[in-house]
């Protein structure tokens, strides 16, 4: 593995190894205003949630290294006090884009980009109404980080006073990340898409963990890490069940390959049964693997304690 100390990279370099490092993040559209009410509009992804109670966010927005130019975006908030965020969907992704060009003081990226102003409640700073969520903020805290070395980051930490949700993205009363449907920033131009999605929520117990799983499935070369932590969710290490598997009378199967490659593990475990191979550790791991790919932990469990 390759070691890169900070202070050996060029700053563009730096910057985007950072960028890579750290992703997918979720993208701040931040609406602002200055003093003489003029409204600035632009997208940060040094962006994150802190705090539910009070709601608190934060932003990163930095002075430029090149040109030393300072946002507008920190110069408002710190001025007023206030601003709006609002969530980026895919559908909004290239008019953002537009938005985030540097254009010259005064001018409005809400028209820039085509995007229409939301009413806020509380602060003055409208959001974007094409989002379909926002949330109006107020300053909490700004930290200039490491002046004394010339940093170019600022943390401003806001607190949020108003949300504003969709009906469209509600189901339930909740929040569906699939209608949602937001992009998140990589490195360099790339994003990603939040359609994808998978659960993994934690385990409502403790775990045996790594550590208490046998030698001979801790150290297999079949099963990944991945496969492993969901073997080690279980409360217990289990027995082997001397009534697995059981099968109907008119179960029948093709061979162990097909099976695996139709996604039917009971299919595979039933074919190496029957030619007699049980005993085969890593033809047991391969069936265990898609057991586990399909949410059956405790099938996968007997598998792999067959002997």
């Amino acid at each position: 593995m390759l070691t890169i100390l900070p202070e050996d990279l060029p700053h563009r370099e730096r910057h985007q190894m950072m960028l890579g490092a750290v992703a997918p993040r979720p993208v701040a559209f931040v609406a602002s205003m200055n003093g003489n009410g003029d409204t600035n509009l632009s997208p940060f992804s040094f962006y994150n949630a802190y705090s539910s109670k009070p709601p608190i966010v934060a932003i990163g927005p930095a002075v430029a290294a090149r040109t030393g130019r300072i946002k507008d975006t920190w110069l408002n908030i710190i001025e007023t006090g206030e601003c709006t965020i609002s969530s980026v969907s895919y559908s909004m992704t290239h008019q953002m884009n537009i938005a985030a060009a540097e254009y010259p003081n005064g001018v409005d990226e809400f028209v820039k980009s085509g995007f229409s102003k939301g009413a806020s409640t509380i602060v003055k700073p409208p959001f974007v109404a094409e989002s379909p969520m926002a949330m109006e903020c107020k300053l909490m805290e700004s930290i200039e980080l490491r002046r004394d070395i010339s940093g170019n980051g600022n943390i401003i930490l806001l607190e949020v006073v108003a949300f504003h949700i969709s009906d469209s993205v509600l189901v339930n009363g909740k929040i569906d990340p699939r209608r949602m449907d937001l992009i998140g920033r990589m490195g360099f131009g790339y994003y990603t898409r939040t359609t994808e999605l998978f659960e993994a929520g934690q385990p409502p117990h403790l775990c045996i963990g790594f550590d208490a799983l046998p030698d001979h499935i801790r150290t297999s070369e079949i099963l990944s890490g991945n496969d492993l932590a969901r073997l080690a969710y279980v409360p217990v290490l289990p027995m082997l069940d001397g009534s697995f598997p059981q099968f109907e009378t008119n179960f029948r199967a093709d061979s162990v390959e097909i099976e695996l490659l139709a996604n039917n593990p009971m299919g595979a475990l039933f074919a190496m049964l029957e030619l007699g191979m049980q005993r085969d550790r890593a033809l047991r791991h391969r069936i265990a693997k898609v057991f586990i790919a399909n949410d059956q932990i405790n099938e996968a469990w007997q598998v792999l304690l067959l002997e």
